[in-house]
């Protein structure tokens, strides 16, 4: 059965979703929430996800909101199709899940107000808050550093092989990498850069690349 996506391509949190897909080769097809329109506080979205945000999905009677959960769902319902990216192991799901917190808790949490200072505020002809930027990057130099650390002796974030720990954090990358000046935190980390490297040359990543058409 083909998953219903309904959110927008170009978006960070169904990026993730849509990834995971083409990682498992799940079948999938992207209902467009026009967020620029702010469709997804329309009544219709809010009752596939109640806080007005995307994506959302919809696989039968199935129906569930949050990128990450999402992912790991379809990660362990899919576990032995396409690529594995839970690790095989309890201990290395541990890995895999601690890394997902860090995404969410540490590094989502700084890039997410970063990006809408720089990029989508200037868009829609709002303030950059400078001071708030400015605290933010130091912040997120001291995270990079942990990363930086950690990829010294690890190829992945989760060990050696590519998981969900590392799938998470890409979206918001690729707007670091792309539409901000902050693409230096990357490059300037040898081991973090060379991870951006690996992790964004995936036939998978290109493939939502494509899709996005940016």
């Amino acid at each position: 059965m083909v998953v219903k996506v309904y959110g927008q391509i170009k978006a960070a949190n169904p990026q993730r979703v849509l990834l995971c897909f083409l990682e498992k080769d799940i079948e999938f097809e992207v209902i467009h929430v026009d967020l620029d329109k702010h469709e997804q506080k329309k009544p219709e979205h809010l009752l596939r996800q109640p806080f007005g945000k995307v994506p959302a999905i919809e696989d039968g009677d199935l129906k569930l909101f949050e990128s990450r959960a999402i992912a790991r769902y379809y990660a362990a319902k899919y576990a032995d199709q396409g690529t594995d990216l839970l690790g095989k192991t309890l201990e290395k799901r541990a890995i895999v899940d601690q890394w997902m917190e860090v995404e969410t808790n540490y590094f989502y949490v700084v890039v997410l107000p970063l990006v809408m200072n720089i990029v989508f505020k200037p868009k829609f002809g709002e303030p950059c808050d400078v001071a708030l930027v400015e605290e933010l990057k130091v912040e997120l130099e001291n995270i990079l550093d942990v990363y930086e650390n950690r990829l010294a002796t690890n190829r992945y974030l989760a060990g050696d092989e590519f998981t969900l720990a590392d799938l998470t954090h890409m979206p918001a990358i690729r707007y670091m990498m792309n539409e901000t000046t902050l693409s230096g935190m990357i490059t300037s980390r040898e081991n973090v850069n060379r991870w951006w490297n690996e992790i964004s040359a995936r036939p998978a990543w290109k493939k939502l690349m494509e899709l996005a058409a940016y």
